[in-house]
């Protein structure tokens, strides 16, 4: 029987939220160079796929946060699958701006909040940690009390896994990095000869050379 997160890379892969172009790598934002694109919003657009997820993410929330008071989705990937989750839970739902709004009341979270309550954060994808800490220092200016943070998938980077442990925030996630790879080369999305440009990738992302 397939784990969780096996399972989840394989959807995440059949609808094309989650590509592996080693040959032809894609250009992140931030400008790094990567052999893997995340976009789990389109998951959204799968009922039984946004269903899945949706019950996995409540389910693991129950089971590992079972003092939450609230959900937080972090802006803008994770509103909608925050929603569906906090829906399902029967918790308050906000989320969170990545930056204050420039109009009105200025907020940087949406919704109501109740100071003091324990939250659970929910994100889409986390890559290394900077956007989904920000959330975190965001409820906790606030005042209230991140019990952890639930998400879809994680590159697993190292850097990222040491800034969740130094600001001391739980994380859980459905897949990861590796899940992927092992999954694409099940199903002969990539070859075999590809996993090591795909490990070598993940040790250092910001300065790696697919010319190589």
């Amino acid at each position: 029987m397939k784990t969780l997160e096996r399972l989840v890379a394989e959807k995440l892969l059949k609808v094309k939220a989650v590509k592996l172009q080693p040959a032809n790598p894609f250009t992140w934002a931030s400008g790094w160079k990567s052999p893997i694109y995340c976009d789990n919003r389109k998951t959204l657009s799968y009922p039984a796929i946004r269903s899945f997820i949706k019950l996995e993410l409540a389910r693991i929330i129950s089971e590992n946060y079972e003092n939450a008071e609230a959900i937080a989705g972090v802006a803008t990937g994770a509103i909608a699958q925050g929603a569906l989750v906090a829906d399902l839970l029967g918790l308050p739902f906000v989320y969170i701006r990545t930056a204050p709004k420039d109009h009105g009341l200025e907020n940087l979270i949406e919704g109501e909040l109740k100071p003091g309550s324990k939250v659970v954060i929910i994100e889409d994808l986390v890559s290394t940690g900077g956007s989904s800490l920000k959330a975190v220092e965001a409820v906790r200016n606030f005042g209230c009390d991140v019990v952890g943070m639930a998400a879809i998938f994680t590159h697993g980077f190292p850097v990222a896994e040491e800034k969740f442990k130094e600001a001391n925030v739980k994380i859980i996630t459905l897949s990861n990095y590796d899940a992927v790879i092992e999954e694409a080369v099940r199903t002969s999305y990539i070859s075999k000869s590809e996993i090591a440009t795909l490990h070598e990738w993940r040790k250092d992302p910001a300065n790696w050379n697919h010319n190589l």
